[in-house]
């Protein structure tokens, strides 16, 4: 082949085409749309809405028993021979039941966040148009909504089912009221605290085990040693050792400001005073977990 059909082949070969590719002159959604797609994305993927039938299975499994649980105490309620009000209070039922809310944060929050390091896709997030904190707070909110209405559906269930066996209005209505609180200022707590579990490390797995151990772990060592020091005689120090446990900061919080019966041992509670100091506890490491998810995505969104 001659130099010149050469020189022309890699002309050819060379040669830009335009294939029709047109510049984007639409509109612009900007961060707001951005932070709610991810919020509206990241809460239906609490609960398997748009991923596989696999992934529904779990956080399926787990609505429906806390909503099973609360239709069975209705009907107990309504059968007992003075019927007058529910056989648990609306305060207490997260409590009881804070084994399948802990695992229910512990499958979720690594969902949330934890796709997001082990497939390096952070920092495209941030990119454009979002900031660190548009993702943290669209993350923060969507988990806590995610575990509200977890959370909240079976009180509404009790106090609907209250409603129909015509249990006093204005009480059950209070008492509802209560546990509403309650379960939010729970879920925002759980919520942070479990996505910094998840957050620290990309691996799933992992994430799983660190949120079961700081909810599940934390609290079996805080009521053992709470029983331990009802039984020697210590009752003043039951009150400050459930400030080490999420779960015993929540009993302690409804216990002093929303007439909640306490599950410390001999069932008494903080006051108004220490209730302070717990409330105080809570806010801090809700306010620290959003620090340290800002920290965490300001170092891996590079």
């Amino acid at each position: 082949m001659s130099t010149e059909t050469q020189a022309a082949a890699g002309g050819d070969a060379s040669r830009i085409h335009n294939i029709g590719y047109r510049s984007y002159d639409g509109p612009r959604l900007g961060r707001a749309y951005a932070r709610r797609s991810l919020f509206s994305q990241t809460l239906r993927g609490s609960f398997g809405l748009g991923r596989s039938a696999k992934s529904k299975v779990l956080p399926m499994l787990l609505f429906g028993v806390m909503a099973l649980v609360a239709a069975i105490l209705v009907a107990v309620s309504m059968a007992a021979p003075d019927a007058s009000k529910l056989v648990v209070k609306y305060t207490s039922y997260a409590i009881y039941l804070q084994a399948v809310i802990g695992l229910f944060i512990a499958a979720q929050a690594p969902q949330a966040v934890s796709r997001d390091l082990r497939f390096k896709s952070v920092p495209l997030y941030f990119s454009r148009p979002i900031e660190h904190a548009d993702y943290v707070i669209a993350k923060f909110a969507a988990t806590a909504s995610a575990l509200f209405i977890l959370t909240g559906a079976p009180l509404l269930i009790l106090y609907v089912g209250s409603l129909l066996a015509k249990f006093d209005f204005a009480d059950q209505t209070k008492w509802f009221g209560q546990g509403l609180v309650s379960v939010a200022l729970l879920s925002v707590l759980f919520a942070g605290l479990g996505l910094v579990m998840a957050a620290l490390t990309p691996r799933r797995g992992f994430g799983v085990a660190a949120v079961i151990a700081l909810l599940t772990i934390t609290y079996g060592a805080v009521s053992t040693v709470q029983a331990i020091a009802w039984e020697t005689g210590s009752e003043g120090a039951v009150q400050w050792l459930g400030l080490f446990s999420p779960i015993t900061l929540i009993d302690g919080v409804q216990t002093a400001f929303l007439g909640a019966t306490s599950a410390f041992p001999g069932g008494e509670g903080p006051g108004a005073g220490a209730g302070v100091v717990y409330l105080i506890v809570v806010l801090a490491l809700v306010a620290g977990s959003y620090a340290v998810l800002m920290r965490r995505y300001r170092r891996v969104g590079l």
